[in-house]
């Protein structure tokens, strides 16, 4: 049931990945032509924006699809569900260089903005705005789910902004002719692109250090664990996330009770606090003296 489960919630964002990398494909191919034709720097940063988009999706979407394929070889105990986590570091990645590919192109424009119609930005960047609006409410239900998802989801929302930003800057040029609207707009696209992109790299990075989620208090989960009656001691605790959704828990119990009954009782402190996933070992008093793994101070 649960792994049914699973592959279910993989082929609804497979299937909302695959129309929002569509819609995103055909309005990247109009911004950038449009962007080069009156070679405007603020729908270029908007269509470079679009390009990781892209990327972020096509990534996202392999990443969910390996996830769901799973891992024939042994070796793999987790399948391909990390897959997502790298997909979100490339995707920080991408972002941040853009960002900074746009701020040196607005700065070597400073003193010589060309002239830009502002009609076709107008146009375009309404258009943008269409295209992005239809791309999050395809994506919103599963960003919340998936670091894959989020990280496509995100860069769809910062987009977003960039197109009125790109829609403020063409109307600005035509009803006042100010060369530098162009200019602000793509600064701006570039800055508010940055902190985003800080925040998913942070993230996933959080997942890939092992650190423990930041929604658990590890020290009040210890504490909950050895109030089990019978527990005398709580060793070797560990709190990971695998994947956003996907929290782990393992945990060495002293007890001088019977083993299955702390279990059971250790598994209902674990499941309040959204830790399904977990391994359990419950020992009697003379073993926990054997154990080194605090020695390890792991």
């Amino acid at each position: 049931m649960g792994a049914g489960h699973d592959h279910g919630h993989a082929d609804a964002r497979a299937s909302r990945m695959v129309m929002a990398a569509g819609v995103l494909t055909i309005f990247f191919v109009v911004e950038l032509t449009t962007a080069l034709a009156i070679n405007s720097i603020a729908l270029l940063a908007d269509a470079g924006h679009m390009l990781t988009d892209l990327v972020a999706m096509f990534m996202g979407l392999t990443a969910v699809l390996l996830a769901k394929r799973g891992s024939a070889s042994p070796s793999r105990t987790y399948g391909w569900h990390r897959a997502e986590v790298f997909t979100a570091v490339a995707n920080a990645v991408l972002l941040l260089a853009m960002a900074a590919f746009i701020l040196f192109e607005a700065i070597e424009r400073l003193g010589d903005a060309p002239d830009i119609p502002g009609v076709p930005m107008i146009v375009v960047a309404t258009a943008g705005l269409l295209a992005n609006g239809i791309v999050v409410l395809l994506l919103r239900s599963h960003s919340a789910k998936s670091l894959a998802v989020k990280g496509a989801y995100m860069e769809v929302v910062a987009d977003t902004v960039g197109s009125i930003g790109v829609l403020i800057a063409g109307i600005v040029t035509v009803t006042t002719g100010w060369p530098y609207a162009d200019v602000v707009v793509a600064v701006f696209v570039a800055l508010w692109v940055l902190p985003r992109a800080i925040s998913l790299a942070r993230a996933a990075l959080r997942i890939l250090s092992e650190t423990s989620p930041s929604h658990i208090d590890v020290e009040e989960l210890r504490t909950a664990l050895g109030a089990v009656e019978g527990v005398t001691e709580v060793h070797d605790l560990h709190v990971w996330t695998l994947v956003p959704g996907k929290d782990m828990v393992t945990a060495h119990l002293t007890s001088k009770r019977d083993s299955a009954s702390v279990l059971d009782d250790a598994r209902e402190v674990l499941t309040a606090r959204g830790l399904d996933h977990s391994t359990v070992q419950v020992e009697p008093p003379d073993a926990a003296a054997d154990c080194e793994c605090e020695n390890n101070n792991w």
